[in-house]
Protein backbone atom coordinates (compact mmCIF):
# COMPACT_ATOMS: atom_id res chain seq x y z
CA UNK A 1 0.00 0.00 0.00
CA UNK A 2 2.93 2.34 0.65
CA UNK A 3 3.93 1.99 -3.01
CA UNK A 4 0.38 2.76 -4.14
CA UNK A 5 0.36 5.88 -1.98
CA UNK A 6 3.67 7.01 -3.46
CA UNK A 7 2.36 6.53 -7.00
CA UNK A 8 -0.80 8.48 -6.12
CA UNK A 9 1.28 11.23 -4.52
CA UNK A 10 3.44 11.57 -7.63
CA UNK A 11 0.46 11.58 -10.00
CA UNK A 12 -1.46 14.11 -7.90
CA UNK A 13 1.61 16.30 -7.42
CA UNK A 14 2.25 16.33 -11.18
CA UNK A 15 -1.35 17.31 -11.90
CA UNK A 16 -1.34 20.14 -9.38
CA UNK A 17 2.15 21.27 -10.35
CA UNK A 18 1.09 21.69 -13.98
CA UNK A 19 -2.18 23.40 -13.04
CA UNK A 20 -0.45 25.64 -10.52
CA UNK A 21 2.24 26.77 -12.95
CA UNK A 22 -0.39 27.49 -15.59
CA UNK A 23 -2.62 29.53 -13.25
CA UNK A 24 0.21 31.43 -11.59
CA UNK A 25 2.13 32.41 -14.74
CA UNK A 26 -0.35 32.87 -17.62
CA UNK A 27 -2.35 36.03 -18.24
CA UNK A 28 -6.01 35.75 -17.33
CA UNK A 29 -7.13 36.30 -20.93
CA UNK A 30 -5.06 33.37 -22.14
CA UNK A 31 -6.28 31.18 -19.27
CA UNK A 32 -9.91 31.98 -20.08
CA UNK A 33 -9.55 30.15 -23.41
CA UNK A 34 -8.75 26.89 -21.60
CA UNK A 35 -10.39 27.51 -18.25
CA UNK A 36 -13.55 29.60 -18.73
CA UNK A 37 -14.25 29.72 -14.98
CA UNK A 38 -11.38 32.21 -14.48
CA UNK A 39 -13.64 34.96 -15.81
CA UNK A 40 -15.63 34.66 -12.57
CA UNK A 41 -12.57 35.56 -10.45
CA UNK A 42 -10.06 38.37 -10.20
CA UNK A 43 -6.53 37.92 -11.52
CA UNK A 44 -5.24 37.92 -7.95
CA UNK A 45 -7.59 35.13 -6.94
CA UNK A 46 -6.59 32.99 -9.92
CA UNK A 47 -2.91 33.56 -9.08
CA UNK A 48 -3.61 32.66 -5.44
CA UNK A 49 -5.27 29.41 -6.51
CA UNK A 50 -2.28 28.62 -8.71
CA UNK A 51 0.22 29.28 -5.93
CA UNK A 52 -1.86 27.19 -3.50
CA UNK A 53 -1.82 24.33 -6.00
CA UNK A 54 1.95 24.67 -6.46
CA UNK A 55 2.52 24.58 -2.72
CA UNK A 56 0.19 21.61 -2.37
CA UNK A 57 2.09 19.72 -5.07
CA UNK A 58 5.41 20.41 -3.34
CA UNK A 59 3.88 19.45 0.01
CA UNK A 60 2.82 16.06 -1.33
CA UNK A 61 6.41 15.10 -2.18
CA UNK A 62 9.14 17.15 -0.50
CA UNK A 63 8.40 16.53 3.20
CA UNK A 64 8.08 12.80 2.60
CA UNK A 65 11.25 12.58 0.50
CA UNK A 66 13.41 14.71 2.77
CA UNK A 67 12.01 13.44 6.06
CA UNK A 68 11.68 17.06 7.20
CA UNK A 69 8.25 17.59 8.78
CA UNK A 70 6.64 14.59 7.01
CA UNK A 71 3.31 15.44 8.68
CA UNK A 72 3.00 18.13 5.99
CA UNK A 73 2.38 15.47 3.32
CA UNK A 74 -1.06 14.36 4.57
CA UNK A 75 -1.89 17.95 5.47
CA UNK A 76 -1.14 18.98 1.87
CA UNK A 77 -3.31 16.12 0.60
CA UNK A 78 -6.19 17.16 2.88
CA UNK A 79 -5.84 20.81 1.81
CA UNK A 80 -5.92 19.83 -1.86
CA UNK A 81 -9.04 17.75 -1.19
CA UNK A 82 -10.68 20.89 0.23
CA UNK A 83 -9.61 22.85 -2.86
CA UNK A 84 -11.30 20.20 -5.02
CA UNK A 85 -14.54 20.48 -3.04
CA UNK A 86 -14.51 24.25 -3.54
CA UNK A 87 -13.69 23.86 -7.24
CA UNK A 88 -16.59 21.43 -7.62
CA UNK A 89 -18.87 24.10 -6.19
CA UNK A 90 -17.70 26.57 -8.83
CA UNK A 91 -18.27 24.02 -11.60
CA UNK A 92 -21.71 23.15 -10.20
CA UNK A 93 -22.70 26.82 -10.19
CA UNK A 94 -21.50 27.11 -13.80
CA UNK A 95 -23.27 23.86 -14.77
CA UNK A 96 -20.05 22.15 -15.88
CA UNK A 97 -20.47 18.43 -15.10
CA UNK A 98 -17.15 17.45 -16.67
CA UNK A 99 -15.35 19.83 -14.32
CA UNK A 100 -17.16 18.32 -11.34
CA UNK A 101 -16.20 14.80 -12.44
CA UNK A 102 -12.53 15.75 -12.85
CA UNK A 103 -12.50 17.45 -9.44
CA UNK A 104 -14.16 14.39 -7.90
CA UNK A 105 -11.39 12.12 -9.20
CA UNK A 106 -8.69 14.42 -7.82
CA UNK A 107 -10.62 14.67 -4.53
CA UNK A 108 -10.71 10.88 -4.13
CA UNK A 109 -6.98 10.59 -4.84
CA UNK A 110 -6.17 13.36 -2.35
CA UNK A 111 -8.48 11.84 0.28
CA UNK A 112 -6.87 8.41 -0.09
CA UNK A 113 -3.42 9.95 0.33
CA UNK A 114 -4.53 11.92 3.39
CA UNK A 115 -6.14 8.82 4.93
CA UNK A 116 -3.10 6.64 4.27
CA UNK A 117 -0.48 9.12 5.39
CA UNK A 118 -2.38 10.25 8.49
CA UNK A 119 -3.23 6.67 9.42
CA UNK A 120 -1.80 3.24 8.77
CA UNK A 121 0.93 4.26 6.32
CA UNK A 122 2.23 7.41 7.97
CA UNK A 123 5.73 8.48 7.04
Amino acid sequence: MNTVLWVLQIVLAAAFLMAGVLKSTQPKGKLAQKLPWVEDFSTGTVRFIGIAELLGALGLILPAVTGIAPILTPIAAAALAVVMVLASGVHARRKEPSGIAFNAVLFVIAAVIAWGRFGPYAL
